[in-house]
């Protein structure tokens, strides 16, 4: 019987317990028996069709919106879901993030994102629209990362709060009347987007003082019973990503009784409930023995990505981590990606592309992958780097453990971090000269400038020679252009030819 899918948006991956308990009602009515929370904060199931009428009643009756077979409009996604019990903000706390959202009058069809410069948990440029705190009560540094590109904009001033809304809706206005300039092109101009959407709006800024500076990237443990302060904070996640409704619907009871007002999702499809008081851990124990629910999965198994409703990717997910387990890999300060479609913006330093559909007439376990790391593994880039191409499945855990083992022999050698030089196995070839170019190396940070690949985040084109940069900053220590120096690097070979 077909089965269509619903998606429901919970702004900022905040949701009361009642609205949920609500959705979930209904969803049970219609026959669901189980719900996934998607990368950007969403809830997501499928309904038969014979039951969709029953479910579109009581979903309007509720005043819940919803989106059928579609996803046009992408969900907000905040990072207040950890706050307090990861980290502490200066001064973004869930009120802001509340006003901010409760300001939009509009349904983005762009990807926004609202996240503190301090934590790692949430991704920083998965969105288009990324508004990221700055140490300035109430302004957001602003990054625009063009649809379906990984070309990033760096607005040149800071944001209002009360603005976010607003600015958001002239910047989404702009690119799609002039898809030509701003949606999926080669090379986009941001100076012409910021001329045009400051022309027509007057926004409260204040000027970029200093750079933004992003945390090195450390994925804390979220899931089971953690104590901060005198109450608790409970992660859960799901090794299938499904949630049964029964469960979730206990869950709403008991923060209905003991006045735990919220949920949150997160970029894992994980849950997480805080405010927990201590005298209260008896009831959820009850709760997690009834549904035989496991909040105390290895760290190996929760950093991954995988874009949502791709059972493929699941799969071999779960296939690696058992590889993982079997080798007792260390994966600390790493975080991988399975991509089995262009364009998904999932968050990963490590990703795992596949190379060929494997739906396209192939037998299973003949896929062949390509192993990709972004720039000095850092999860926020969208520069990558290839290690290995035409990988079989057989031989893709083996690439991993190679490529994570590298990245801890890279951490007391910065020069390789920026520069890495990767060979495939060729013992003919272990005693030829390998050729060289020229690139420019910060002497700070050891940040290298390849011409031939350009640097994104200083919105410069790959080709670019650096002799034509009139000014430049180094991407990741904001040293200036005098402080790059020459040097020879040995070719990049990506993978067999």
């Amino acid at each position: 019987m077909r089965k269509n899918l619903v998606k429901i948006n919970l702004p900022g991956g905040m949701v009361s317990a009642g609205d949920l308990y609500g959705i979930l009602d209904a969803a049970e009515k219609a026959g669901v028996e189980n719900v996934r929370f998607g990368n950007r904060q969403q809830i997501i199931f499928y309904v038969e069709e014979a039951k969709l009428e029953v479910l579109k009643q009581d979903l309007m009756a509720a005043d819940i919106m919803f989106e059928l077979d579609a996803d046009i409009h992408p969900n907000i996604i905040s990072a207040y879901a950890i706050e307090d019990v990861f980290y502490h903000a200066d001064w973004l706390r869930e009120g802001v993030y509340k006003d901010i959202l409760d300001l939009f009058d509009y349904r983005p069809q762009l990807k926004i994102n609202l996240v503190d410069n301090n934590q790692t948990f949430f991704p920083f440029f998965t969105g288009n629209l990324n508004f990221i705190a700055s140490g300035t009560s109430n302004y957001w540094y602003l990054y625009i990362r063009f649809p379906k590109t990984n070309i990033l904009y760096a607005w040149p001033s800071l944001v209002y709060s009360e603005d976010i809304p607003g600015l958001s809706s002239a910047i989404e206005s702009a690119i799609f009347d002039n898809k030509e300039q701003f949606y999926d092109q080669p090379a986009i101009e941001g100076s012409v987007l910021h001329r045009l959407v400051t022309a027509g709006g007057n926004f409260v800024v204040q000027p970029v003082t200093e750079a933004l500076k992003l945390p090195d990237f450390k994925l804390p443990y979220y899931e089971g019973f953690n104590r901060y302060g005198s109450k608790l904070w409970l992660g859960i996640y799901r090794r299938d990503e499904l949630f049964s409704v029964t469960f979730l619907k206990d869950v709403c009871r008991i923060c209905l009784k003991t006045r735990v007002g919220q949920l949150y999702t997160t970029p894992w499809k994980s849950i997480i409930i805080k405010g927990i008081e201590l005298a209260d851990r008896d009831v959820w124990d009850v709760v997690l023995c009834r549904h035989r629910i496991n909040v105390r999965h290895a760290s190996n198994e929760l950093n991954w990505q995988v874009e949502d409703l791709c059972d493929y990717g699941l799969e071999l997910k779960n296939y690696l981590v058992r590889k993982f387990n079997e080798e007792d890999v260390r994966t600390y300060r790493l975080c991988f990606a399975i991509k089995t479609q262009p364009k998904t913006g999932l968050f990963g330093s490590i990703v795992i592309r596949t190379q060929q559909q494997h739906l396209q007439g192939m037998e299973p376990g003949d896929e062949r992958f390509e192993v990709l790391h972004t720039r000095e593994f850092n999860p926020n880039s969208k520069d990558y780097i290839c290690f290995r191409k035409d990988v079989s499945r057989q031989e893709l855990s083996a690439s991993l453990i190679e490529l994570c083992n590298l990245f801890y022999e890279m951490q007391g050698e910065p020069e390789l971090m920026t520069g890495a030089v990767y060979l495939e196995e060729d013992t003919a070839a272990e005693n030829e000269e390998q050729p060289t170019h020229q690139v420019y190396q910060c002497r700070n940070c050891f940040t290298i400038y390849d011409e031939e690949q350009g640097d994104a985040l200083n919105h410069i084109a790959a080709g670019t020679p650096f002799e034509t940069l009139a000014i430049y900053n180094c991407p990741t220590c904001d040293a200036p252009k005098a402080d790059f120096m020459p040097a020879e690097l040995e070719t990049l070979l990506m993978g067999k030819a």
